[in-house]
Formats: C-alpha cells, sequence, structure tokens
C-alpha cells in the first residue's frame, strides 16, 4: 500500500503566509484611508488569494459601486 499524499516544504508555508499577510495588510491599510470597512477587507485578505484584492480593487476602487455626489 503507497500513500499518494504529499506535504509542502516548509519554506512554501512560509512564502503563502507572506502572501496572505501582505494581501491582508495592504487590503486594511487602503480601505481604511479610504473609509471603507478596512477590518472586513483585511480578514477576507487573510483567508483568500487573490479573490479579496480583484473584489477589492473593483468595488473600491474604481467607480463602478460610487455613490453619485452632487
Amino acid at each position: 500500500m503507497t500513500d499518494s499524499t504529499q506535504t509542502l516544504p516548509a519554506w512554501a508555508f512560509a512564502a503563502i503566509a507572506l502572501v496572505l499577510l501582505t494581501q491582508s495588510t495592504f487590503l486594511f491599510l487602503d480601505a481604511r484611508k479610504r473609509g471603507s470597512f478596512p477590518w472586513l477587507w483585511g480578514l477576507w485578505g487573510l483567508i483568500q488569494f487573490p479573490i479579496p484584492l480583484l473584489v477589492y480593487w473593483i468595488v473600491v476602487r474604481t467607480s463602478l459601486f460610487r455613490k453619485k455626489q452632487g
């Protein structure tokens, strides 16, 4: 009987953690600057990659969902 499961090396786990932490920090700081639910974006960015970044870019950074002023 052979075991077909493989494990990631330690450096891969460190790289994944670094990517998620960097994304989460960027989303939190940018959302706080723009007043757009920073804790939501920061926590979501901490558990997934790259969907939160793409959704953030569409919802917050573009003018698609902004309220009309005036």
